[in-house]
C-alpha cells in the first residue's frame, strides 16, 4: 500500500511536531514546499493526499491540478485564502479551526480597547522620550458607560462581550445570522449596523471577509460613527477601507484606530498609518499563544487524519 503523502505549502511555526503527531496513525510521509508560491506548492502537493496550509493561496487553477488530493486543513480561523467552491467540485474535503484563539483574540481586542481609551502607547512614547506631561494625553473619558459595538458576533466577540462588560461598557453588536435568543443570553443588545455605528464609542470588527463585507468599514461608514469613536480590527485587513480610514483620523471625525490586521501584510514602511499618535499597530498576533498554536496544530492535523481514515471531521467546512 503507497504511503500517505502530507503537503505542507508553508509554515510560520516554529515546530510542526503537534501537527505531526496528531498525523501520527497514518505513518505519513511530509513534503515542505520551497515557497508559498504555486509552483513550489505543486512541486510537492500534486500527488499528495492532503495539503495543509496557513497562509499560502489554495485558487482553483491549482487545485484542478492535484490528482490525489482528498483533505485540505488549514491552520486557522478563515478560509478566504482556498477557493471553496473549487474544492467542493473537486471532492476535497476542507477543514479549519474556528475555536482555538477565542481567548487570545477576544483579550487581544480587549487590550487594544483599553490601550486606546487611557492612551497608553502615546503615554508610553512621552515618557520614554523624557517627558513627563499629563496636558498631551487628555483627555481621557471613564470606559463605564460608554459603548462598544461589535460587528459580527461569533466565537470572539461572544468571548469578548462578558470582558468588555466587566469594564462597565455597554455592548451591541450587529450580525444578521444571530438570532434574539443568542442574543438575550450573552446579554447583547442587537441593532442594525447604522444604529451600532451611531451608537458606538469604540466599534470592533469580528465579521469574516466575504465579498460583502470587503471593505465594510469604509468612508460612509466612518461618516456615521460618533465624531472621536475608535475602531479596532482584529479581524481581517480587507474588511476596513484603509484610505477612508486615514482620511476620517485626518479631519479628526475618528478619536484613533487599532490595528492587528492590515491590507496588506507586512505593513510598508511608507504606510500613512505609521507614525500616528493615535493609532495602534500590533503585526497580526492577536491569535498567538503558546498554547493557541499547539491546539491550533492539533485540531487542523486530527481533522485532516479523520478524512483519511473515513472519518467526519469535528471541523468541516463547505462553499
Amino acid at each position: 500500500m503507497p504511503r500517505t503523502i502530507i503537503a505542507i505549502t508553508d509554515s510560520p511555526f516554529p515546530s510542526l511536531d503537534p501537527a505531526k503527531q496528531a498525523l501520527a496513525r497514518l505513518a505519513p510521509e511530509y513534503r515542505m514546499a520551497k515557497s508559498p508560491s504555486a509552483d513550489d506548492i505543486l512541486a510537492v502537493a500534486r500527488d499528495a493526499d492532503a495539503i495543509l496550509v496557513t497562509y499560502a493561496k489554495l485558487p482553483g487553477e491549482l487545485l484542478r491540478q492535484l490528482k490525489n488530493c482528498k483533505a485540505i486543513g488549514r491552520f486557522g480561523l478563515g478560509v478566504d485564502n482556498i477557493d471553496l467552491p473549487a474544492a467542493k467540485e473537486l471532492g476535497i474535503a476542507v477543514n479549519y479551526v474556528p475555536d482555538y484563539c477565542l481567548r487570545e483574540v477576544s483579550d487581544h481586542a480587549t487590550a487594544l480597547l483599553l490601550a486606546l481609551a487611557r492612551k497608553i502607547t502615546l503615554a508610553n512614547t512621552l515618557v520614554q522620550s523624557g517627558r513627563w506631561e499629563v496636558p498631551p494625553i487628555v483627555p481621557l473619558r471613564r470606559l463605564d458607560g460608554q459603548t462598544l459595538g461589535l460587528v459580527g458576533f461569533g466565537n470572539i466577540p461572544r468571548a469578548l462581550a462578558p470582558k468588555a462588560k466587566a469594564f462597565g461598557l455597554k455592548v451591541l453588536t450587529h450580525d444578521p445570522y444571530v438570532g434574539r435568543d443568542a442574543l438575550a443570553a450573552a446579554g447583547v443588545e442587537g441593532v442594525s449596523f447604522d444604529d451600532l455605528l451611531a451608537r458606538s464609542d469604540f466599534v470592533s470588527v469580528h465579521a469574516p471577509l466575504l465579498p460583502a463585507t470587503r471593505g465594510l468599514m469604509n468612508a460612509a461608514a466612518f461618516a456615521k460613527m460618533k465624531k472621536g469613536a475608535y475602531l479596532i480590527n482584529t479581524a481581517r485587513g480587507p474588511l476596513v477601507d484603509e484610505p477612508a480610514l486615514i482620511a476620517a483620523l485626518n479631519s479628526g471625525h475618528l478619536g484613533g484606530a487599532a490595528l492587528d490586521v492590515v491590507t496588506s501584510e507586512p505593513l510598508t514602511k511608507d504606510s500613512p498609518l505609521i507614525g500616528r499618535d493615535n493609532v495602534i499597530l500590533t503585526p497580526h498576533t492577536a491569535f498567538y499563544s503558546v498554547e493557541a498554536l499547539e491546539e491550533l496544530q492539533t485540531k487542523c492535523a486530527s481533522d485532516v487524519a479523520r478524512v483519511l481514515s473515513g472519518e467526519k471531521a469535528v471541523y468541516p467546512i463547505s462553499a
